[in-house]
């Protein structure tokens, strides 16, 4: 008998073995030998087995043929998440150290580790990590897990992520509230590993210097996935009056006021700290022809063009307007007031950069409320770019549920 009884349960979570089989209802199988990666729970026919929430489980077609392995939770309409399709391969710390290494390595290769940058080191389904999501602040890391299997393994991860990277400090950063409810998440914010960092920490991206709280910022701190797309619109800014609105912490603003040469940048949030950091970050790279204002994104558009004020250039990046399918609608019509306002503001053959994050919402869907707000606005709106996150947010082709952010650079005559 061991001394510590909860290490009984070590077996099935260390050596990967399932303890369970899951049962497919019949012609549900063909997504999975597609490889993809989430099984629902409508799919489900029977489990044989009795499989605790974060157990390794087996998928099979309901005939028994093996499928593939991976995770499962009882308390999620998301029942199981695949990791392997080979039945040799166990689900343990070396495939999730070896998985972590080939993360590692592909944002090697892009170019995104230097010290003082910052990247997506583990971008979840687009890694073959289901529910796990790992952003890099220079000698921080800050860890995100969206599935509970994910979570109970988070000794196994840090330790990996200690070994590759070797980090001052690892930060917890809890998921979404629906997103955690959904996954029966209970998780706080706190330090896993390492030190906390003493203040914001200071990156470099693009040549230009952004701080960022790692402990209180939106997301892990940082729009890690609008890095090229806030070059490309610096790169059409030059003597242009700009309007930034979400601004956040200001990345599409300072870009524009210092590498695009705007003639003046507007950046707008509703969030008090988030336009403090916008304004500390404006100061920090010099941009004296760049003004911050806390307001909220409707009424200030409505007020400028009550106003009959004018931009060359409106940067549109909201939040989620919508966190599931069934928000499309309402989502679609936000998006529709707001690029039509933007639409409003821009003087003739001025540049509309506007963004979805929400990946309920498809490109296709997104595309057609831009041609609506082009109809209702009686303005050709020229698309010149469709874009989307930066290279070190990769896609799974086997899961393109993966691709959540849409961002449109268009020409406004």
């Amino acid at each position: 008998m061991p001394d510590d009884p909860a290490s009984v349960l070590a077996p099935p979570v260390s050596q990967g073995l399932p303890t369970a089989t899951v049962f497919l209802k019949p012609k549900r199988a063909r997504p999975f030998f597609g490889r993809h990666p989430w099984v629902l729970d409508a799919a489900v026919m029977r489990v044989e087995g009795q499989p605790a929430d974060g157990d390794v489980v087996d998928l099979a077609t309901h005939d028994g043929t093996f499928i593939a392995r991976g995770l499962w939770n009882a308390e999620s309409r998301l029942r199981v998440r695949l990791f392997t399709f080979d039945s040799g391969v166990h689900l343990n710390a070396a495939l999730w150290h070896q998985r972590l290494a080939s993360a590692v390595g592909l944002r090697r290769s892009l170019g995104l580790d230097g010290r003082n940058r910052a990247a997506r080191i583990v971008n979840s389904e687009g890694d073959g990590l289901s529910g796990l999501t790992v952003d890099r602040y220079a000698d921080f890391l800050a860890v995100q897990v969206t599935s509970l299997a994910m979570a109970n393994r988070l000794d196994i991860f840090c330790d990996s992520l200690q070994s590759l990277l070797e980090p001052k400090g690892i930060l917890l950063r809890g998921a979404e509230r629906g997103l955690a409810k959904l996954e029966g998440l209970h998780l706080i914010d706190r330090l896993l590993r390492g030190t906390a960092p003493p203040g914001p920490i200071f990156i470099e991206e693009n040549g230009l210097q952004f701080g960022v709280d790692l402990e209180e910022g939106q997301k892990t701190g940082f729009y890690l996935d609008q890095r090229e797309n806030r070059q490309a619109a610096a790169g059409l800014a030059k003597g242009r009056r700009v309007l930034d609105m979400f601004c956040y912490s200001g990345g599409f603003g300072v870009h524009c006021a210092v590498q695009g040469q705007a003639s003046s940048v507007l950046a707008v949030d509703s969030s008090p700290k988030a336009t403090a950091l916008a304004k500390a970050n404006a100061d920090l790279n010099g941009a004296a022809n760049m003004a911050v204002e806390t307001a909220d994104a409707f009424e200030k558009m409505d007020g400028l063009r009550a106003a009959g004020e004018r931009f060359g250039m409106v940067i549109l990046d909201p939040p989620k307007f919508a966190r599931n399918r069934a928000a499309i609608d309402d989502a679609l019509r936000a998006y529709h007031r707001i690029n039509r306002l933007a639409v409003d503001l821009l003087e003739p053959g001025g540049v509309l950069v506007t963004c979805s994050c929400s990946g309920a919402v498809l490109r296709d869907d997104f595309l057609m409320m831009l041609s609506g707000v082009a109809q209702r606005s009686t303005r050709a709106i020229q698309i010149l770019e469709c874009k989307g996150a930066a290279a070190d947010h990769p896609i799974s082709a086997s899961c393109l549920e993966g691709e959540y952010l849409k961002c449109i650079i268009a020409h406004v005559p």
